[in-house]
């Protein structure tokens, strides 16, 4: 017993000296400015002498022809227009196949969450005009031969296409009222939504296989989409690359930002309509904006930089939206749309040149990449039919398409193609429709963005979060902790998300623990009548600095 007596007595004595030399690091961590990592413009934002807000970008945004707040004063102006202009019944109803078959693999992930669920409208409704079903549509093209006989069917894209074109005319569609079926957060993550995602990156890399081939036919089936939590879901769309390679040529880097600024966009919806699950109310999730936008300023940059391609391809195909015939039967509905129409579009025309669009495929040398560039971004929207959530593929299909008909009105036509009296088809009612849609959803994006700016700045207020120099403050602590500590203030929840606070509660956590190991370390030392040093005597009047 002796023996082990000196043995035990020197664990004791060097375990908690250990814990103690533990805290003390962190302790020192959080007074030298250590600490769990913050991005740049969170530090600024902390600093109350710095003028630059949260999420608040300023300067010429790269590769286009105006500054960030240039836009935001454009889209102020812009945004009542088409928040009115997208509930008109010509641009709420939608037509499209909901239900193609994946053309890369066999996706068996459909989301069972009822949030994933689409409201569709039959044809034969009251609200659908009879010039947009498929009968009518149909027999326009029937040939005399009997409906069998098919020797020109209709391909999925022209070559002037960048995207796969919803054929109105198709059996197999189906009208959607997208007010009724609003882009917002669903739960639908996991293997399957990941697999969708990587798909569309991969399409970035260009003089490589595309997706149809390197993917090749119906194999590795996608996982089961299964529950989720909450950390899951945020990492799943906050995963997007953000930097692309500077010395990348102007037109790869083009369709990269794209690509980034879309999926920023469907970010930005997500988390400013998402299902609190505990209230079951609808409404802005400050956090999840956070974790997959505010941290990553790329993400945001670019989808300002896809909002002012939109912006231009609306402002160069005015002169054909002024002259196109807006029917749905209702001449009192079609002449206000017709109103509303030009309204926006000469408010686009009056705005200075947004993106220069001649600056891309200009070389001799580049045509071989315009047809790259087209069949990548076809395949993305191909990518589109393999998203196992009913909502977000619509959402998908609709903004991919509204893209894919912005570059073909930048990059298919020369400016005098765009006369409604000499080439009236040029684009299809679907086209017009997914243009719109697009382009308000990126213009609520950039208004949600200042809702998000407003929110983090009342939780910073709220929280009174500790700077440097600011004078020292203390959270509450429980009043085990030693007798002759600093009174502490009440403050918020959220100091706990500041370091400082957190290393302060970590501080008197391992002195409380302390003094409990050594007080039973007094008594465990009588039992065994080994004489106590005087130090472990005087243990209550002992104050860790």
């Amino acid at each position: 017993m002796r023996r082990i007596l000196p043995f035990t007595l020197s664990l004791f004595m060097a375990v908690p000296l250990l814990l103690f030399s533990t805290c003390r690091v962190f302790i020192s961590a959080s007074h030298s400015g250590l600490g769990p990592p913050r991005s740049e413009f969170m530090e600024n934002l902390l600093d109350k002498t710095s003028e630059q807000n949260y999420c608040s970008l300023s300067g010429i945004i790269s590769d286009a022809c105006c500054g960030y707040k240039t836009v935001e004063k454009i889209n102020d102006e812009l945004f009542p227009q088409l928040h009115g202009l997208v509930k008109a019944n010509f641009f709420k109803y939608y037509k499209l196949n909901l239900f193609k078959e994946c053309p890369f693999w066999t996706e068996y992930g459909q989301c069972v969450n009822r949030a994933c669920a689409v409201e569709t409208i039959d044809e034969t409704d009251d609200d659908v005009p009879e010039m947009w079903r498929s009968n009518v549509l149909g027999a326009l093209r029937t040939s005399p031969a009997g409906p069998l006989f098919q020797p020109y069917k209709k391909c999925e894209f022209k070559e002037q296409d960048f995207c796969v074109v919803e054929d109105e005319a198709d059996v197999e569609s189906v009208f959607v009222n997208l007010l009724e079926n609003p882009e917002r957060f669903t739960g639908y993550a996991g293997a399957s939504a990941g697999r969708v995602w990587k798909a569309v990156y991969e399409e970035n890399c260009f003089n490589s296989a595309p997706t149809t081939n390197s993917l090749g036919g119906k194999s590795q089936p996608a996982s089961p989409i299964k529950k989720t939590n909450l950390a899951g879901i945020f990492n799943n769309i906050a995963n997007q690359p953000d930097v692309v390679d500077s010395d990348t040529c102007f037109e790869k880097r083009v369709y990269y930002r794209l690509i980034s600024g879309l999926h920023s966009s469907i970010s930005i919806h997500i988390c400013n309509e998402y299902l609190n699950q505990t209230t079951g109310q609808w409404g802005p999730n400050l956090d999840c904006f956070i974790s997959r936008i505010g941290s990553h300023p790329e993400r945001l940059e670019n989808a300002y930089f896809t909002y002012v391609v939109l912006l231009r391809a609306i402002s160069k195909v005015s002169d054909y939206l002024k002259g196109y015939e807006f029917c749905t039967g209702n001449e009192v509905q079609d002449s206000e749309v017709k109103d509303m129409v030009n309204q926006l579009v000469n408010t686009a025309k009056s705005i200075p040149e947004t993106f220069d669009e001649k600056q891309m495929f200009a070389s001799s040398q580049s045509s071989l990449l315009k047809e790259e560039f087209k069949a990548r971004f076809r395949n993305v929207s191909k990518i589109m039919d393999c998203v196992g959530c009913d909502k977000c593929r619509l959402w998908g299909k609709l903004q991919i398409s509204g893209i894919g008909t912005a570059l073909k009105i930048l990059f298919s036509y020369d400016d005098e193609f765009f006369n409604p009296k000499v080439n009236p088809n040029l684009l299809t009612r679907t086209e017009i429709v997914a243009l719109f849609n697009t382009f308000h959803r990126l213009s609520e994006s950039l208004k949600a963005v200042e809702g998000f700016r407003h929110m983090y700045q009342q939780r910073v207020r709220e929280t009174s979060i500790m700077r440097p120099h600011d004078k020292p403050k203390i959270i509450d602590v429980p009043p085990i902790i030693l007798s002759n500590t600093t009174t502490f203030t009440n403050q918020s929840f959220y100091q706990l998300t500041d370091p400082r606070f957190i290393f302060t509660w970590i501080k008197h956590t391992c002195t409380r623990y302390l003094i409990q190991f050594y007080r039973s370390l007094v008594q465990r030392l009588e039992q065994w009548n080994i004489p106590i040093p005087t130090s472990l005597k005087v243990i209550d009047t002992i104050v860790f600095s």
